[in-house]
């Protein structure tokens, strides 16, 4: 049964990342807190593992979306380059910061910004291109930031980084397609760093490489690497609006669910 939800998580998931060039961790980390708290997991480490196996499993889906944009000629290399030094940085102290927080303080963060993300997806609000496309230093910095704010909610940055990038006058399929992309050095610098910062802690359960349970990250690629390039096509012939609005929805209840 376990088993089981992980794949669906995954598929969940994996259609996420395509569709919206988020990394499905929106998803993935309350479904993981739920069922970690099922399993009769410690409070004070639950949100944490859930959070760096979520970054874990967005290596895979980054991967299989980033490639099915690329396919289509959609993501800005360039500016993924300059991205993806600022991410790197970002994500590790996101992980250090996440690791100094409590659990219970955690999951209302993550609260907060789930019903954040749930009310920017239901209005359909999105920024004005303003500007020109930003150079080297502000992409970096922007890279460190989002890096820093994905690793803490254990997210792909998809929520963060498309919305500068259309911000910036980048077309919103090349935005979607680079974000898609740029949530490859983020699970990997944020999995890694939840790693070293769990690798001690007396309370994992079995198969836990610090912050990172195994078993939830093998169901979850599994399924996710094949719908990641699923939803990533999707997003190339559908308008995405209803979906949105249904996420949305179910973001808020999540965000809610975490509050309470």
């Amino acid at each position: 049964m376990e088993l089981l939800l992980y794949l669906l998580l995954g598929a969940a998931a994996g259609v996420l990342a395509g569709l919206f060039g988020v990394g499905g961790g929106l998803i993935i980390v309350p479904v993981l807190v739920f069922s970690f708290a099922a399993q009769g997991m410690p409070a004070e480490i639950l949100t944490h593992l859930a959070v760096g196996t979520s970054l874990a499993t967005i290596v895979f889906t980054s991967i299989n979306s980033a490639l099915e944009h690329q396919r289509r000629g959609a993501v800005r290399w360039p500016l993924f380059r300059w991205l993806s030094l600022g991410i790197l940085f970002g994500a590790a102290l996101g992980a250090l910061t996440a690791a100094a927080i409590e659990g219970d303080w955690l999951q209302k963060i993550i609260g907060v910004f789930a019903l954040v993300i749930a009310a920017q997806m239901a209005l359909d609000l999105k920024p004005k291109a303003e500007g020109a496309v930003p150079g080297r230093p502000l992409l970096t910095a922007a890279g460190g930031v989002i890096g820093w704010a994905s690793a803490i909610f254990g997210i792909g940055g998809g929520s963060l980084t498309v919305p500068f990038l259309v911000w910036r006058s980048v077309p919103m399929q090349q935005a979607v397609a680079t974000s898609a992309a740029c949530g490859l050095p983020i699970a990997i610098a944020g999995a890694l760093s939840f790693m070293f910062t769990g690798w001690e802690n007396p309370n994992l359960p079995p198969w836990s490489i610090g912050f990172v349970y195994l078993p939830a990250l093998v169901g979850i690629a599994v399924t996710s690497m094949f719908f990641a390039r699923f939803g990533a096509r999707l997003a190339h012939r559908l308008s995405p609006r209803l979906l949105k609005r249904l996420f949305a929805l179910l973001l808020f209840g999540v965000g809610l669910s975490f509050l309470i």
